[in-house]
């Protein structure tokens, strides 16, 4: 008997899903566990989450910390593999890595390349300045004046957010982000606007700064774990995070580095 040419197309086609249903592509998490490495992108100069001391060729930081315990959660050695703000999306893209952990914010452009593990904290930006300073700096426009150096790290979300919403004021970038607050300390910039989180942190390291108003920042975001276009990884993450969760463990991580 012979097919009509529509007729062949279609069973052609229900012929080439089953063979894809019967032998799936092996997913990166197979891969992952396959090769017995997890790649871990992290920057090394955002505390609390990832900071690498000039000199060091270690990590610490409460993401440090739950990098090392996914690795063994998957079962596999752990690989820190060290890229910057600016670089992170070119690095990610050439598959320099599994999955990006340091204080990574969610934003869309982001969410286009990978996919992002639940998210692990709320958050947004805020100033830190000296604290005779503070009243000074409080709002957009009291920080958007002539005269008024706004100091940003470059690449990341920092600088997206203050050449956004900053016109008057002089943007000063410094490329360490290790050694940003010193420069306010010792007068070289009057302010910065970065992660609530990240100002909690800072002034507690640098008595003589003070956090603006972290509770109430001038956006939302939300931290997670970058990773790449793979669902069987990111439901791992996502059920790795949700036991760390529920068993206190993921608390006690944040408690140490953050309290």
């Amino acid at each position: 008997m012979r097919l009509i040419p529509s007729i062949a197309v279609a069973l052609s086609f229900t012929l080439a899903a089953t063979v894809a249903v019967a032998a799936p592509t092996r997913s990166r998490l197979d891969e992952i566990v396959a090769a017995g490495v997890l790649r871990v992108g992290t920057t090394g100069d955002y505390k609390p989450f990832s900071y690498q001391a000039p000199g060091s060729e270690g990590f610490e930081g409460l993401d440090i910390d739950l990098a090392n315990d996914l690795a063994k959660a998957l079962g596999v050695k752990l690989e820190l593999v060290k890229t910057s703000w600016p670089t992170l999306m070119k690095d990610f893209e050439a598959g320099r890595f599994d999955i990006a952990m340091g204080g990574i914010s969610i934003t869309l452009d982001r969410q286009k390349k990978g996919y992002f593990s639940s998210p692990v904290m709320r958050d947004g930006k805020t100033p830190i300045a000296l604290c005779a300073n503070a009243d000074k700096f409080k709002t957009l426009e009291q920080i958007d004046q002539p005269g008024v150096r706004v100091i940003v790290n470059p690449g990341g979300t920092n600088e997206k957010f203050d050449r956004a919403h900053l016109k008057r004021a002089q943007l000063v970038v410094h490329q360490d982000n290790r050694t940003i607050f010193e420069q306010i300390v010792e007068g070289k910039a009057d302010l910065m606007i970065t992660d609530a989180v990240e100002t909690r942190l800072q002034q507690k390291l640098h008595p003589q700064l003070c956090a603006l108003h972290p509770d109430a920042p001038f956006d939302f975001s939300e931290k997670a774990y970058f990773m790449q276009r793979d669902v069987a990884l990111k439901l791992f993450v996502d059920q790795w995070l949700h036991r760390l969760r529920e068993s206190g463990a993921y608390q006690a991580v944040y408690d140490k580095w953050l309290k």
